[in-house]
């Protein structure tokens, strides 16, 4: 894929993830302990379809979002999505599938956010509710960008099509 294309939806996916908890805060689910925005990891997810730069760079927009909008924290948790959009990137420039991808990166996601919370709340109960809430949420979030992916895959008539490994 041409490299200022590429660059192009690297920086429309990096805004989004930053505007996502800005603007959509009605999307916000709060479980105390727990919480997520519904749609956050959607950018992250749609990143990785562009390499592991660009899934680098969104993870870095997404902890940015958070870091304006809510507490340290969680904008600590949103740091994840670096480590997590890298490693998805690299799966699917090995060819795997999307919903293997989603599903590969579900634990990492997991561990990582119920782990970056100990230096906030020592190691108790919370780190298994916001380990448990992360698997869900980034279920959620894996089918909202698969449909995303899955649609655009569909009407790109491009033969660059990056969304290919959509499955």
């Amino acid at each position: 894929m041409n490299k200022v294309r590429t660059l192009t939806y690297t920086a429309l996916l990096t805004a989004m993830a930053i505007i996502i908890p800005i603007y959509f805060g009605f999307l916000r689910v709060y479980i105390p302990p727990f919480s997520a925005t519904i749609a956050a990891h959607v950018p992250m997810f749609i990143a990785m379809f562009f390499g592991p730069y660009a899934a680098i760079i969104v993870g870095i927009g997404s902890a940015l979002g958070f870091l304006i909008t809510t507490t340290p924290v969680i904008a600590a948790r949103a740091c994840t999505h670096i480590v997590v959009g890298f490693v998805g990137a690299v799966l699917i420039k090995k060819g795997v599938s999307f919903p293997k991808v989603v599903a590969s990166t579900l634990p990492i996601h997991a561990i990582l956010e119920g782990l970056v919370i100990i230096p906030f709340t020592g190691f108790n109960y919370l780190v298994a509710v916001v380990a448990i809430g992360t698997a869900v949420h980034h279920i959620v979030d894996g089918i909202i960008a698969y449909i995303i992916a899955k649609s655009i895959s569909k009407v790109s008539k491009s033969r660059d099509n990056v969304f290919k490994s959509v499955a």
